[in-house]
């Protein structure tokens, strides 16, 4: 852990950089140069090497690491799939037929110095900000030590994690940061004195900035918390001179202007259905337009990468399993039974 945490607070770009930190990962390190990777083992035995991200390594050894960590897993029997990566490694291994990716979806970003003109121009955004602070809401940033473990915050979290439509998920968006705060920033919504919501962002060393991974609100909330802490944390990060700010993927959006064509016919249906009915088990039209209210300065490609000539359906299997520590389809199950008691919930007020 130490050796893959002194690589990424050195050479982390791709935005998920930090998260190769999260629990249950397995680090893989070259023989060669300067680098590790993140992944997990998923899927059909002998399974898929799933990459959380992309290897962390310097720029002009990327394409080196990814055929020694290939070569590796081949000697396992093993595929591999970067998932969460962006464009440098898919300038990289575009050109290659050996090769496939899709686009899973756009992250927005900003310079933070641009912030606040951002704020002055969008009456929208000032009135969720004046929302929250006229019912008393203060944002500040705490120190790690005091937020690690506070119960206060893991309530607000446990509160957040209940209205979700899945059971928690892992691997990228591993809900459970309060316990590994060394290197992140927090950010407290507190309303008389008590928190009500906060947001978390890791380091992005390789573009001097951060990913907010995690915006979360309580219970107790008011609507405009969570625009009162991304605002805060954004400009604290100005203020310590931070070139880059993401708020991270927002699956399924095409904000980014990626042509698909080349995708195959039978995963842009899959793609297609998903952002159709998917909504019960996640907002991804919610997401995305929560993300966009605050005119980004750009949004960046996301994408999945297989070292196969098309993206196949065990891919996909592996990537769900990596998410949901090998059990998809008990947590679609779980999924679908909360949205049933959702359902008829909503019956009986209606009745």
């Amino acid at each position: 852990m130490a050796r893959a945490r002194a690589l990424v607070l050195r050479y982390g770009w791709h935005a998920t950089a930090y998260q190769i930190l999260n629990p249950g990962l397995t680090f893989w390190f070259s023989r060669r140069h300067d680098a590790v990777i993140g992944y997990v083992v998923a899927g059909v035995a002998p399974g898929m090497r799933v990459v959380a991200g992309a290897p962390v390594c310097p720029d002009d050894a990327l394409r080196t690491v990814v055929d020694e960590f290939e070569s590796d897993a081949r000697c396992d029997g093993q595929t591999v799939c970067y998932f969460g990566a962006e464009t440098r490694l898919a300038t990289t291994l575009r050109p290659l037929a050996t090769h496939s990716m899709i686009v899973l979806g756009a992250q927005p970003a900003w310079r933070p110095e641009t912030w606040p003109t951002m704020i002055a121009t969008h009456a929208s955004v000032r009135a969720q900000l004046h929302r929250a602070a006229n019912k008393g809401v203060i944002v500040r940033h705490w120190a790690s030590g005091r937020a690690r473990r506070h119960p206060a915050l893991e309530a607000c979290l446990h509160q957040w994690l209940s209205t979700r439509g899945l059971p928690p998920l892992h691997f990228l968006v591993e809900p459970e940061t309060l316990g590994q705060l060394e290197d992140r920033l927090v950010f407290v919504a507190e309303r008389a004195g008590t928190p009500v919501g906060f947001v978390v962002a890791s380091p992005v060393v390789g573009r001097r900035g951060w990913l907010i991974e995690q915006f979360v609100r309580g219970n107790e909330a008011p609507n405009g918390t969570a625009e009162c802490m991304i605002d805060a944390a954004i400009r604290w990060m100005a203020e310590h001179d931070a070139r880059y700010v993401t708020l991270g993927l927002a699956p399924l959006s095409r904000r980014a202007g990626v042509d698909d064509r080349d995708t195959a016919l039978w995963l842009r249906g899959v793609l297609g259905w998903v952002r159709a009915h998917g909504r019960r088990f996640y907002n991804f039209d919610g997401l995305d337009a929560f993300k966009a209210k605050f005119h980004p300065e750009h949004w960046e490609p996301v994408y999945a990468i297989a070292n196969e000539p098309t993206i196949s359906f065990d891919t996909l299997y592996a990537i769900a399993a990596a998410f949901t520590n090998g059990h998809p389809i008990v947590t679609a199950a779980g999924g679908i039974g909360k949205a049933m008691r959702q359902e008829w919930r909503w019956l009986r007020q209606r009745v």
